[in-house]
């Protein structure tokens, strides 16, 4: 039977290489280690185990609050399974789905001026997503191409740089904030969470729109997800904290005089998140296969396996 040990020794050149280049950690050899052993590789065998037992390819959604990491943990589990399981897998971020900026335009004023905000249920191309699945569930796979978009500009790149799927992948992981998101009651759809739902959705015309989004589109979208694995956040007011990082960090990848937040902008910009974070953290805690608890200094406190 294999063994932790032996994974750990054939994936932690290229698991380091992969922290270093994305800047991701300044802890020591051996805290970065100990994460590898304890956190990710028992994922990662728990991932091929259900990949073993379902036969075909697995559907894997990965969530969590703004900035909690869920990229990064995904491009770890994606380097083991790779290396170790050799298995093909495709990660795939639900924010390459966006509609394009100039759609978002449109829904802005025929909708709600909110909804021009990318991030919320009813600003991604839900076809898109679902001819993504559709495409790998097809018997007779035939490479296709997928979406990516630019947070720097706000809208998708155009069609030559977008991704290619050229052999059909035996897990799938969609991460993204709200994947595996779920409708709220009207009742509680009509408390505001923040400033922002109180003074620009006073008329409960943005609310209403995205809880419908995710009560029939995204809802048929999750459904094609074999299992969820959700990164708890301890509370709301870490996100901005973790967002505010994560946006320091796009702006010194950034080459280009592009669009980065600036404080107050991504203060507001969060707020747009609330409502379904907080129900996320209710919900997924106790639906998701996996569920890791997070600490307030980003590190995992614990992993939670529930089926």
């Amino acid at each position: 039977m294999q063994s932790i040990n032996e994974c750990c020794d054939k994936v932690k050149k290229d698991y380091l290489k992969f922290l270093n280049k994305e800047k991701i950690s300044s802890d020591s050899l051996t805290v970065k280690i100990t994460e590898l052993k304890k956190v990710y590789i028992p994922i990662s065998f728990w991932i091929e185990n259900k990949y073993k037992k379902k036969g075909k390819t697995l559907f894997l959604g990965f969530s969590g609050g703004q900035g909690s990491g869920k990229t990064t943990a995904a491009g770890i589990l994606k380097i083991i399974l790779k290396i170790f399981f050799k298995r093909k897998i495709h990660v795939s971020s639900i924010d390459d789905f966006y509609k394009t900026l100039k759609d978002r335009d449109k829904m802005s004023y025929t909708i709600h001026p909110l909804l021009k905000t990318r991030g919320v249920p009813g600003t991604h191309d839900v076809n898109l997503i679902k001819n993504f699945f559709n495409y790998i569930r097809k018997k007779n796979f035939q490479k296709f191409r997928l979406p990516k978009f630019d947070k720097a500009t706000d809208d998708r790149l155009e069609k030559k740089y977008w991704s290619n799927i050229k052999k059909k992948p035996e897990i799938v992981i969609l991460e993204g904030w709200c994947v595996g998101a779920k409708p709220q009651s009207k009742s509680l759809i009509k408390k505001p969470v923040n400033i922002l739902e109180k003074y620009e959705d006073e008329d409960l015309i943005w609310r209403k729109h995205v809880n419908e989004k995710l009560k029939k589109d995204y809802r048929k979208i999750f459904s094609m997800i074999d299992h969820f694995i959700f990164m708890k956040v301890p509370d709301f007011n870490v996100v901005f904290k973790w967002r505010l990082l994560q946006e320091t960090k796009l702006k010194k990848r950034s080459h280009t005089k592009k669009k980065i937040m600036s404080y107050n902008e991504i203060k507001r910009f969060i707020m747009f998140y609330e409502r379904i974070t907080l129900q996320m953290v209710k919900d997924l805690s106790r639906s998701a296969s996996i569920v890791m608890l997070l600490k307030k200094n980003h590190k995992i406190k614990k992993i939670l396996f529930r089926k």
